[in-house]
């Protein structure tokens, strides 16, 4: 994908701001937004001039969820199929349950579970729908103190998607995630607070600046195999039924990292200076990816 209608891609110094850009419908989401997201994401997982990633929206608003304007199934769905959940096990799924049937958020945060480089929301304005969903997958969230949240599906008739059933009990706890998705609330920037689902509050004109300059001391100075090895351990193990199946991945990790940067970072270390770690996210150890149990 050569060029982005409803997203910006820019690339500074180590970091990748990726901006939703729709500001006249508040950044409403398109299934066109959907693939151009898709595809950014996995270009920054192989972009070694990426380090860390902060996702935001332009203008008033993060996103104001699925853009309801569209003609026919809002959601881009092909209402013709009769799909079951074994056309949804068979992945790759076929062409029409991909383009009909599939989830367009689910296809955004499973391409945001997979990537290798950190991501931190900086969390502008209303965030309604899949403007909360989709940053359940981020690995923090800072919000402007405009910022709003919204899990709405039950006020429009549906159920929550892009896998927020998964995410969200593991960043607020099942119980108070189940009340987000009963009450359909809409939640300031301090309930957010309260309950876990931002890590903190910042002013409207310094957030942006904020989120990078976090994002930045993330990565500074570290191994971006190392960086994005921590990433995917974290996420696909904390619901791994048992301690020994991580440790089985971990010790793998430890194994292949510690032949090249870890050897460059004990180096570093003995003789004091700054480490130059010679591997690259976009040439990951032989055993990434390992399938899921």
């Amino acid at each position: 994908m050569s060029g982005y209608s409803t997203i910006r891609y820019e690339v500074d110094d180590g970091l990748l701001r990726l901006t939703l850009n729709r500001p006249d419908v508040m950044n409403a989401f398109t299934v066109d937004m959907a693939n151009e997201l898709e595809d950014a994401y996995k270009r920054a997982s192989g972009d070694d001039a990426v380090r860390a990633i902060v996702v935001t929206g332009e203008g008033k608003a993060f996103c104001a969820g699925m853009d309801l304007s569209v003609g026919g199934n809002v959601f881009g769905l092909d209402e013709t199929l009769t799909p079951t959940l074994d056309d949804m096990s068979n992945w790759p799924l076929s062409p029409e349950i991909e383009s009909g049937v599939r989830d367009t958020g689910g296809q955004v945060t499973l391409a945001m579970y997979d990537c290798l480089k950190p991501i931190i929301g900086a969390i502008n304005g209303a965030a309604v729908g899949i403007g909360a969903t989709m940053q359940l997958a981020m690995d923090m969230r800072l919000a402007s103190t405009k910022a709003r949240f919204g899990f709405v599906f039950g006020r429009i008739g549906i159920t929550p998607e892009a896998c927020s059933t998964w995410f969200l009990p593991r960043i607020v706890g099942l119980e108070k995630a189940l009340e987000l998705f009963y009450r359909a609330d809409i939640l300031s920037a301090e309930e957010a607070l309260e309950i876990g689902l931002v890590r903190s509050i910042h002013e409207p004109e310094t957030l942006v600046e904020d989120a990078c300059t976090l994002a930045r001391s993330l990565v500074k100075d570290r191994s971006p195999v190392g960086i994005a090895l921590m990433r995917q351990l974290t996420m696909r193990n904390c619901g791994l039924p048992h301690p020994r199946d991580a440790h089985e991945i971990e010790s793998l990790a430890v194994f292949y990292t510690s032949q090249v940067d870890g050897k460059e970072g004990v180096a570093a270390f003995l003789e004091k200076r700054t480490a130059d770690f010679p591997g690259k996210a976009s040439a990951m150890p032989s055993f990434y990816p390992w399938p899921e149990r």
